[in-house]
């Protein structure tokens, strides 16, 4: 249905005016008689007596109609009825300070953990600033950290969730202690090896996974079956498996090694388990899969395990200014140390997870300077 108005006629057709009412030339607009003509068809002229000659009258001065005050836009009542406040929910401040992912943020502010100038938080449906007062626990908020990236070789074994609710150890169980509040950028299978990017920012996250920004996903594969080059280039169209449309892939037969085959695959979205169920399609079976590089950033000989963070220099390089705007990061602001928990039940999960048996792993510090690209 149009939301334009319909092109009705007028309910009444202006009536031609008596000779008698007609003048020669221009009249102005508060001509009494031009007025008769013009008007609304209620004002008519008196009909003449027979015999006499109508006396003239002098014209009515009548006072120029006011202009109509153009009525209020809807646009302007919805500006002034939903005007947003200045700044950012409470949650994205928290989470960009490194207390608490957005979620848990939520949480602590509705237990009434969370107070902004003096007035504590039922509800995450508030907007802070720079210049508000924020306490967590009675202890005040940190100042927001610089945007920062790590590479992280993630082992075999370990989930990337924060909590697992099959209590399978996680990838944020396995990293340094040392390390600050971090988000992985996007997800690894259980069984999937290789480059994993942490970063502090949760902006820089989600840019970085989202399939519009198309950075090249390039992994390592064995897997069990019989293919040939020709049948890999079929993929570089894409495919539909049931239903699901996959982009392109980029597909390369590296070597067979017995029963198995070693392949370099290249993509650019990341769906659930891509790799395996494109394979899968192909008649093949996965028993190893290595993610060497996301986008600029590569594994190279980074140990399993270990962590190695990329220079703000070379980030902020290949981000781009594009990229950076859009996930409003920030490369000004000074790097602190690590956050003590906040609140007796994170204080609990991290001694409750410090008396489990420590991992098999090496210290990510291990002197070596920051990474950038290889």
């Amino acid at each position: 249905m149009s939301d334009l108005p319909n092109d009705d006629k007028p309910e009444g057709t202006a009536r031609p005016a008596p000779e008698s009412a007609r003048t020669e030339g221009w009249a102005p607009p508060t001509d009494a008689g031009r007025a008769e003509v013009e008007g609304d068809g209620a004002a008519k002229s008196a009909p003449k007596k027979a015999g006499r000659k109508a006396k003239p009258q002098a014209p009515q001065q009548t006072e120029p109609a006011p202009e109509p005050e153009p009525a209020p836009s809807a646009d302007a009542d919805a500006e002034g009825l939903i005007e947003t406040p200045p700044g950012e929910r409470i949650a994205k401040a928290m989470a960009r300070a490194g207390i608490a992912s957005r979620r848990d943020a939520e949480t602590m502010i509705l237990a009434g953990r969370v107070s902004v100038n003096g007035e504590t938080l039922t509800s995450p449906a508030r907007n802070v600033t720079e210049n508000d007062r924020i306490l967590i626990d009675g202890e005040p908020m940190p100042s927001r950290e610089r945007s920062r990236l790590w590479i992280f070789h993630k082992p075999r074994g370990v989930v990337t969730t924060a909590r697992d609710p099959e209590g399978r150890q996680t990838v944020f169980d396995v990293l340094p202690e040392d390390l600050p509040r971090v988000v992985a950028v996007g997800r690894l299978d259980i069984n999937t090896e290789g480059l994993l990017l942490l970063t502090n920012d949760g902006g820089l996250a989600k840019v970085i996974a989202h399939p519009d920004t198309g950075w090249l996903r390039r992994y390592r594969v064995r897997a069990h079956g019989d293919t040939d080059q020709a049948q890999l280039d079929r993929l570089a169209k894409g495919v539909t498996i049931d239903g699901m449309e996959y982009g392109p892939v980029e597909a390369t037969l590296d070597r067979v090694q017995g029963d198995n085959v070693w392949l370099t695959l290249g993509l650019r979205e990341g769906k659930n388990r891509e790799v395996k169920r494109i394979l899968e399609h192909l008649g093949l079976s996965v028993n190893r899969l290595i993610r060497l590089s996301f986008g600029p950033f590569q594994l190279g000989d980074l140990e399993v395990g270990l962590v190695e963070e990329v220079r703000t220099r070379v980030l902020k390089d290949q981000l781009g200014k594009s990229l950076a705007e859009q996930a409003g990061v920030d490369f000004d602001s000074p790097v602190r140390d690590p956050i003590a928990p906040f609140g007796a039940s994170r204080v609990a999960d991290r001694e409750s997870r410090s008396a489990a048996p420590a991992p098999a792993r090496r210290d990510a510090g291990g002197g070596r300077p920051p990474r950038g690209t290889r």
